[in-house]
């Protein structure tokens, strides 16, 4: 549900797997056949994992991180692994990378040059859920443009302040 000002979308977990749904349908459309996917952990890690599934391709993972100041909304430096974690052999072939937005577009195109510089990845396309308004980059595939730019409250987010003393006060009597 977006506000009234705008500002902020709030995202349940029903609408959040109709979205990657609805993402892997548009990929699917496209007729692309790829070879493995890329998900940039963490916000793509759930649409990756869902993406993989669906599609029957194996799962690498990327760790990056821009936002940790004030609970992660504040986007600082991009931080970018060093290393791919994958099952078996190399990130190769034709590579889908899903995250799960494009905010200001930086980590996205960063990636995306880093990735373009491997020699064993003959194609690339990136999918996410949302493209805010503001994003410097346009993924291949998405789901939703959003022009304002909100901030979006994804379902998972009751974790960020969430500890292990709380969690088991939810199941006290």
């Amino acid at each position: 549900m977006l506000t009234d000002d705008g500002k902020h979308l709030y995202v349940s977990w029903d609408e959040y797997h109709l979205l990657i749904e609805r993402l892997a349908l548009k990929v699917h459309a496209s007729a692309w056949a790829f070879d493995q996917i890329l998900c940039l952990a963490r916000g793509g890690m759930r649409p990756g994992d869902v993406l993989s599934r669906v599609f029957d391709k194996p799962l690498a993972i990327m760790s990056t991180s821009s936002y940790r100041s004030d609970a992660g909304t504040i986007q600082g430096r991009l931080d970018m692994a060093k290393y791919i974690t994958m099952p078996k052999g190399e990130l190769a072939g034709r590579v889908l990378l899903v995250d799960d937005l494009a905010d200001t577009g930086v980590t996205l195109r960063a990636v995306v040059e880093r990735l373009r510089g491997m020699p064993a990845i003959r194609e690339l396309r990136c999918a996410v859920l949302w493209v805010k308004g503001v994003s410097s980059y346009t993924p291949d595939y998405f789901c939703e443009t959003l022009p304002t730019s909100p901030w979006i409250h994804q379902p998972f987010e009751e974790y960020d302040n969430l500890r292990p003393d709380g969690l088991a006060r939810k199941f006290t009597v």
